[in-house]
């Protein structure tokens, strides 16, 4: 079993879990199917649909688990009963996750040192949104609700703001809105490839949740409130797709049904739109509200394992992944173009289930690690 404690606490780490074995998928993809490469949002004319919903899934992967982090924090502080304590934690575990995208992340995707490119992603947004956090914690609850439903819903107001390279406002607005390249020096570029405004405003929404997982508060209320909060995101990104207007690309009639559905599921991640994130933080929380009511099922104990070590999961996988790959090089060769890759979409979901399996028994050594080792206070940031 995992290394949890109730069931409140083992549905998050099994939700977490889950959005972790979708992000494995999608890092098998893009390490084995880089010759079919996707936009965002994606063409879905020319997308074929086992790529295209397979893609889809990992669109859980970032909101979840951000959300999930500003919970999980709260939780924190609950057992410090401090605020000066969880926003200290913050602000380490921040900058430690800054560097840690810019060192061993970084590595683990180019085998580049020193590097010409640093690649500015998902670990780099969960960190500086933490740095904001450390912050917000001090307001009151209502004031990080309302401050957490307005970046999520309004940062599509700020579509039509843009800088160019040389403005006083395209280094800040890069990080905080718009994709960009920034340039270092002649030798060293960085990508944001995640901008920010929107990811601050989901880890404030989550650790906002966190009085729904008090011990004072009955299971069938959270799971109503996890229901309606559900309903309530999915409703939104029903209404707003109907409309076919704010924030998102536009969808649109296509020559079969199941292009249709495609075209209506194409939502943009980078930045996440308003609907990108009320349809993955909507479905999100419908599963957490499962894991909970199904908490003895040997599937949840399983994907509570990879959710008790989500940083050791992380670093391993890629490292696992980038040597998997030049061995392939190295012993095949290249078969698609400069790349080795698979020849179609299902040999991608095999891997990802052998490498999960593959995987399992240095995560759970490490989360039990972690849940006996509390003594080693440096554990706590994997």
């Amino acid at each position: 079993m995992p290394p949890t404690q109730n069931t409140r606490l083992q549905s998050i780490d099994a939700l977490r879990g889950l959005v972790i074995l979708f992000m494995l998928l999608d890092h098998v993809r893009e390490t084995f199917y880089l010759h079919m490469q996707v936009s965002d949002p994606m063409d879905v004319i020319h997308t074929d649909p086992a790529l295209f919903f397979s893609r889809t899934l990992a669109h859980l992967c970032a909101s979840v688990f951000v959300l999930l982090t500003g919970l999980a924090v709260f939780l924190y502080g609950a057992k410090h009963d401090s605020r000066a304590a969880v926003s200290g934690f913050l602000f380490k575990r921040g900058l430690f996750l800054v560097v840690l995208e810019v060192t061993l992340v970084n590595f683990a995707w180019t085998f580049q040192f020193p590097p010409t490119v640093i690649y500015l992603q998902v670990i780099w947004a969960i960190g500086l949104s933490m740095l904001a956090l450390a912050a917000l914690v001090w307001l009151p609850r209502w004031q990080l609700v309302t401050l957490g439903l307005v970046l999520v819903a309004g940062h599509n107001l700020l579509d039509s703001v843009h800088f160019v390279p040389g403005d006083w406002g395209y280094v800040p607005w890069a990080i905080l809105h718009d994709r960009g390249w920034l340039e270092v020096s002649d030798q060293l570029r960085l990508r944001t490839s995640y901008p920010l405004l929107p990811w601050i405003g989901v880890i404030a929404l989550g650790y906002a949740m966190g009085p729904w997982f008090a011990g004072s508060t009955s299971a069938s209320q959270r799971q109503s409130w996890l229901l309606g909060s559900a309903l309530g995101a999915l409703g939104a990104f029903a209404l707003l797709r109907l409309l076919n207007g704010y924030g998102e690309a536009p969808w649109a009639v296509q020559d079969t049904a199941l292009r249709t559905l495609m075209s209506l599921l194409n939502i943009t991640k980078y930045p996440p739109s308003l609907l990108f994130l009320a349809l993955s933080l909507g479905v999100g929380l419908l599963l957490l509200r499962l894991f909970e009511r199904i908490d003895s099922s040997r599937l949840i104990g399983w994907l509570a394992v990879f959710g008790a070590a989500p940083m050791f999961f992380y670093l391993l996988h890629l490292y696992v992944l980038k040597l998997l790959y030049l061995a392939s090089v190295g012993v095949w060769g290249t078969n698609q173009g400069q790349y080795f890759g698979f020849d179609n979409i299902w040999a991608i979901w095999l891997c990802a289930l052998v490498l999960s399996v593959a995987l399992y028994p240095p995560v759970r050594w490490f989360a039990h690690l972690k849940a006996r080792r509390r003594d080693i206070s440096w554990l706590k940031y994997f």
